[in-house]
């Protein structure tokens, strides 16, 4: 798995607007190959910032199967417009995780 992660400043005054439309976004993004699921956090201590953890099967099924897909045009369409500066995108595989509270951690290979 590939957890994709996203640092989203949203432009000021904006945020309300920004977490409607990514509400819709949010369904787009969901129906495409490889998604496994998302998470959009708002930071306690910037208000117009965000961070954006979405993990996929592989890195192709978002690098190339959603972002070179008509729905990515839907979802840019519907989002990129709040961001300043634009975001830079980076990929992450697992090394260790917690399956359950109180387990110890295991590697993922």
């Amino acid at each position: 798995m590939i957890l994709e992660v996203a640092i989203l400043h949203v432009k000021p005054g904006q945020t309300t607007e920004f977490e409607a439309a990514f509400a819709e976004a949010r369904h787009i993004i969901s129906t495409m190959k490889g998604f496994v699921n998302l998470q959009l956090q708002h930071c306690l201590e910037n208000d117009h910032q965000y961070i954006l953890l979405v993990n996929w099967e592989s890195l192709e099924d978002h690098t190339i199967g959603f972002r070179q897909s008509v729905e990515y045009q839907q979802w840019k369409s519907l989002l990129h417009h709040y961001y300043d500066p634009f975001p830079v995108v980076e990929h992450y595989r697992p090394v260790l995780f917690r399956s359950e509270p109180g387990e110890p951690s295991t590697g993922a290979y």
